[in-house]
Parts: C-alpha cells; structure tokens; sequence
C-alpha cells in the first residue's frame, strides 16, 4: 500500500499537529482549516469530503476531529 501524499502527526502538548506533504514539513495546523491551506498551497484538493480520505491524508493519533494531546 502507497503512503499517502499529506501526513498530519499526532497533536503536541499545545494541540498543533506538523503537516508534512509527499515527505516535506509544511508548517503545523491548529486547526482544520490550516490543513485546507496547507492542502490549497501545495495544489491538492482541499474540499472538507477529502479530508478524512485514507489516500490522501494519514491522521496519526487522531482523525480530523483531534486537536488537544492526551494529558
């Protein structure tokens, strides 16, 4: 199985997740809407029904809805 494109690590103690795309570090999300940016400046779709699509976005410790670590 291919690795997908968008990786969003799992959230760190302030709740911001690292987004790297195909293998570079983008920037860090606290939100849903800085993925669709990061997903808008790199040219990939960025409608809210890919966001929890498997082939383009891995979630690491938590899906789309997981922004505050465990603590």
């Amino acid at each position: 199985m291919e690795e997908a494109p968008v990786i969003v690590q799992p959230p760190s103690p302030d709740g911001g997740r690292r987004v790297a795309i195909r293998g570079e570090y983008v920037g860090t999300a606290y939100h849903l809407l800085d993925v669709v940016e990061f997903l808008r400046r790199a040219g990939l779709p960025e409608s809210d029904t890919t966001l929890d699509a498997p082939e383009l976005i891995e979630w690491r410790g938590g899906g789309p809805g997981a922004w505050a670590a465990d603590g």
